[in-house]
């Protein structure tokens, strides 16, 4: 109905007229200006029978706050509660977006594509020789994306391309994701409504996915490791290569130095 609805809290007295003949109507007003929200109220009474210290006291807690912001359809109001509850209970932001984009994603979608979705049949020989290490990195990346933050976006944009992308399904669905969010659009259910049922069907097998990521940055710069490795050692042996068919000795010679920097480089990313 459009109401704004709070929960007032009061100690000291059975009811508002009690309370207000105890201790008066300017405390009793600021009992009204301090009221909680509802969903402010449903965390507090959900943490009562929680032990946060506990590590699956805090699963559960994290699952049920997720499922309470997931029933918000305002974006703005959802990423205030977000910032609040993060800051307040000492959870990470980014994993309370994680989880509630998945369930809201879940909910609006899954039926959907379950229903639609028909076995993809790959015939570009590239795909199919695309690694799992690759793809699971590629989806990790997108998981990140996913859940809509843009000082995520601005750490994953500085450090990785979309030209990085291998698989191309994944390729699609990155330039999509970065044009969108370079436009400031953090509204990520719109932006999945208008990917392909290819597309759709892999953001599905993502979002089911757990990538346990605890500090973002660090999950990138693990993932940038990653990528820098791989072409040092695609480089290595196109280098042993040219070594073994080179005759002229000078440029023999800067090969060989060449290799013996990409292995040092190497050894120091291991």
């Amino acid at each position: 109905m459009g109401c704004d609805i709070r929960v007032l809290q009061m100690e000291g007295a059975k009811d508002p007229d009690e309370y207000i003949i105890k201790y008066g109507n300017a405390r009793f007003k600021k009992l009204v200006d301090n009221a909680l929200s509802v969903i402010e109220f449903k965390v507090k009474v959900l943490k009562q029978n929680l032990n946060l210290d506990n590590t699956n006291d805090k699963i559960k807690f994290l699952n049920e706050i997720a499922k309470l912001i997931s029933k918000i359809d305002n974006n703005i109001e959802r990423e205030v509660y977000i910032e609040k509850i993060a800051k307040e209970y000492g959870i990470s932001k980014e994993a309370i977006y994680a989880e509630v984009n998945k369930l809201v994603y879940s909910d609006t979608k899954t039926e959907k594509i379950l229903e639609k979705a028909k076995p993809v049949i790959k015939h570009n020989e590239n795909i199919e020789q695309i690694s799992n290490t690759i793809k699971r990195r590629e989806n990790t990346i997108l998981s990140m994306l996913l859940i809509g933050d843009q000082n995520i976006f601005e750490i994953i944009k500085q450090n990785i391309k979309v030209e990085d992308f291998k698989d191309s399904i994944n390729k699609k669905i990155a330039i999509k994701l970065y044009e969108e969010l370079e436009k400031g659009n953090s509204n990520i259910n719109s932006i999945i409504d208008n990917l392909d049922e290819e597309e759709q069907s892999r953001i599905t097998e993502i979002m089911a996915d757990d990538y346990e990521i605890e500090d973002i940055e660090k999950a990138i710069d693990d993932i940038m490791k990653s990528y820098e490795k791989e072409k040092l050692t695609k480089r290595k042996f196109e280098l042993v290569e040219l070594i073994e068919k080179e005759t002229d000795e000078m440029k023999k010679s800067d090969l060989e130095k060449e290799l013996t920097n990409i292995i040092i480089k190497l050894s120091k990313l291991k």
